[in-house]
């Protein structure tokens, strides 16, 4: 497939990487995990199924925080938040689906009946159809998003301002949920899920379902954040980004594509949220917490922000890390990453995938003056 324009969405190796991504997602994946023995050194353990699972969901998140942040100049410290959100919603929906199967054979949660609750509180209504639930994961995280971005950006709060004020709605809402009288568990948030759609959620089968829906959303995300940069919409987010203020006086109002850009960033948080939870089994307040919403913007750092391919890219560096870390050396984890995001913002500004362009541009110089 040839690339025909400065606007055309891949050129030959972008739609080859992303035609391999999905034979490795739908075919090569599920064949190694599901057919190949387990004795056999070429079998994809379940270990590594749910690992990789829970990392494309959180490649999701940076893609998100790449188009408000790298695209659009907007650093958030509140995508946690979002995150979190969609995992609540579509948890609403494991916990319904337990039904008689929890320790107290109720038809209400265990954390409900523990803390003498009667009923379901009216914002649970409905959450036992799984349609609804999913129509929840993507309107609590967009509405929530499109009200805070329309009173902020319409008061022109930018800069570090902003990026405060996203950390310090993160921090009350976590304060919020972990509560025990807001009827989402307290500190124990949701857990001990057991089916999906009358599927039992911790089989072979079902694990990997998980697995190829999370790869799928992000090549699909991957795919949408690519045709935005690449269209009219993304020269404009490009162009607040660098110098708002002549957006303004070209005649745009920058007011509805940044909130346009902020919105569909955390609805693509809440999708991934809800990707995540079935595959790690648990969803609490700690997800909400500020330092996961800073960490975020680590991982697009990382990676090369401004890119996508990065923010994919720092996503499962630093979360591979991170799983490594906390086995090997737990308590060194958080000086390892304070360590990753120095040595990146000092020596590498564009990332990962700065440093590799890099690279390459330097061995075409050395090749080009070898031919001459």
């Amino acid at each position: 497939m040839r690339k025909t324009g400065p606007g055309a969405l891949f050129g030959t190796r972008g739609w080859s990487g992303v035609i391999a991504a999905l034979v490795l997602i739908c075919a090569v994946a599920p064949l190694l995990n599901l057919g190949v023995p387990k004795e056999s050194i070429f079998h994809m353990s379940d270990f590594s199924v749910s690992l990789i699972g829970k990392i494309m969901c959180y490649a999701i998140v940076a893609l998100a925080m790449d188009l408000i942040w790298g695209y659009t100049g907007i650093l958030s410290l509140g995508h946690g938040l979002f995150f979190a959100l969609g995992g609540y919603a579509f948890g609403m929906y494991l916990m319904r689906s337990i039904g008689l199967d929890g320790v107290y054979k109720s038809p209400l949660p265990d954390f409900m009946v523990f803390l003498d609750w009667k009923a379901y509180p009216w914002y649970w209504s409905f959450t036992d159809h799984f349609w609804y639930s999913l129509m929840l994961v993507v309107l609590v995280p967009g509405l929530l998003a499109f009200v805070f971005g329309y009173f902020a950006f319409r008061s022109r709060i930018k800069g570090v301002y902003f990026s405060i004020i996203t950390q310090a709605m993160t921090f009350a809402f976590m304060l919020l949920f972990f509560r025990n009288d807001t009827g989402f568990g307290g500190n124990n948030g949701f857990t001990d899920f057991k089916r999906i759609l009358d599927h039992p959620i911790f089989t072979p089968q079902m694990r990997m379902t998980l697995f190829v829906l999370s790869g799928l959303a992000l090549v699909g995300t991957l795919l949408l954040g690519r045709w935005i940069v690449t269209s009219k919409l993304g020269r404009v987010l490009t162009a607040i980004r660098d110098a708002e203020s002549r957006v303004m006086f070209s005649g745009y109002d920058p007011l509805w594509y940044k909130l346009f850009i902020w919105t569909l960033s955390a609805v693509l948080c809440g999708i991934a949220g809800a990707l995540y939870v079935p595959q790690v089994g648990i969803i609490n307040p700690g997800e909400m917490s500020p330092a996961n919403s800073i960490e975020i913007a680590i991982w697009v750092a990382v990676g090369g922000r401004g890119t996508l391919v990065g923010a994919i890219l720092g996503a499962f560096i630093v979360n591979g890390a991170r799983s490594w870390f906390t086995v090997a050396f737990p308590e060194y984890w958080l000086f390892f990453l304070g360590a990753i995001f120095i040595a990146v913002t000092l020596f590498l500004p564009n990332g990962v995938v700065g440093l590799i362009s890099q690279l390459r541009a330097q061995w075409r110089d050395r090749q080009g003056a070898k031919a001459a």
